[in-house]
């Protein structure tokens, strides 16, 4: 995902010929710790050619417009069209087993036209319908990727308090958070590091969201 990112950023410079290039992946899949819930992560690359200079932003969205369903006939659309921001949002639909797919789909007739397809088509009398995660096709998708801006135009503006340069923000996090009930370390974040990608200064805080401990839902002690 980041090396994909990167390699748009890189493209736009030699595109443009400017010396600065700006690109974003999304990724979107269930959640590590819920499975039955989706997860999407939408990351943002400034790179300046002269110097190689990389910063990174990240923003995660718990409740992505994410969904996809196997259906046997039409009448199994409804449910699932009224979970989506449909039309708003495409739809993709192809047959279960087959590489086909008729992406972005905002009429509720091309909908039911196209799922009938797959589903004939199918060996196993199914069609998937999805929504569709292009970003121009996917409204929700497309508020977190301007999320991701903002945080990146934030982090232009802030200098680094030794040598003064932008781009000042958090280059990585410590794990170990404590449990709150029996002190063990869990997997969750503990501290984090700002730093200055020209200088490389860096500095560990807690985090910036003031949680010092962690849920004994979350401790490999009180929940293994």
């Amino acid at each position: 995902m980041l090396d994909a990112a990167r390699q748009k950023a890189r493209a736009a410079c030699k595109l443009t010929g400017l010396d600065v290039g700006i690109g974003s992946e999304g990724s979107f899949g269930p959640r590590p710790d819920i499975p039955l819930l989706p997860l999407g992560r939408e990351v943002i690359v400034f790179w300046e050619r002269t110097t190689g200079r990389e910063i990174v932003e990240q923003v995660v969205d718990e409740q992505p417009a994410f969904l996809g369903r196997r259906v046997a006939n039409i009448d199994d659309l409804d449910a699932l069209i009224a979970r989506t921001d449909f039309p708003a949002t495409s739809l993709v639909v192809s047959p279960v087993g087959d590489d086909i797919h008729a992406k972005g789909l905002r009429t509720l007739s091309k909908v039911i036209d196209t799922t009938r397809w797959a589903i004939a088509k199918s060996q196993e009398g199914l069609a998937l319908v999805q929504t569709d995660m292009r970003a121009n096709h996917n409204p929700r998708r497309m508020r977190t990727i301007c999320l991701a801006a903002e945080a990146l135009a934030k982090r232009l503006s802030t200098h680094c308090p030794r040598c003064g340069s932008y781009g000042w923000g958090l280059v990585g996090v410590e794990r170990g958070l404590p449990c709150s009930i029996c002190g063990t370390p869990t997997g969750l974040v503990s501290l984090e590091c700002h730093g200055c990608t020209a200088c490389e200064y860096a500095v560990s805080s807690v985090r910036s969201d003031g949680i010092v401990s962690a849920d004994a839902a979350n401790c490999p002690n009180c929940n293994p």
